[in-house]
Order: structure tokens, then sequence, then C-alpha cells
């Protein structure tokens, strides 16, 4: 079972990137797409409470090298 990551720890993974770069979700290794980020809420989760990162649309099939580093198999 995945663990979620914390929101300082996202923050931290983010800070590190220029913030001018677009920003995706990539979703489902059976179908590795793009979508694009929609809104950030706080609901509750299964232990409490949690933060939930809405899609907001598909994009295009994952880049092979993006597939690669998340070692997700090829569609």
């Amino acid at each position: 079972m995945p663990t979620p990551i914390t929101a300082s720890q996202l923050i931290h993974q983010l800070q590190t990137l220029d913030p001018d770069l677009p920003a995706y979700l990539a979703i489902n290794p059976d179908w590795p797409y793009a979508h694009h980020i929609g809104r950030v809420v706080i609901g509750h989760g299964l232990n409490g409470p949690a933060i939930y990162i809405a899609e907001n649309g598909q994009e295009d099939t994952l880049p092979p090298d993006v597939r690669t580093e998340l070692v997700w198999a090829a569609v």
C-alpha cells in the first residue's frame, strides 16, 4: 500500500523546481497520462484530515522518459 506524502514533503519537493514550470498529475500506471492540476482541498481521509489535489482535464500520454523514471510500463 502506498504511503501518502505530507503537505510539507510536497512543498519541499516543489521548492527545488523552477516555479514557472507547468504542473501536472501523472495518473494510472496502466494508462499513463498527464493531467492538469485543479483545486486543492482539505477533506476527511481514512485517518483524519487529508489534502486532495483535484484533476482538471487530461493533457496527453506521459513521455517515455517520465514513464521510465516512474517505473511505469509503456502503453
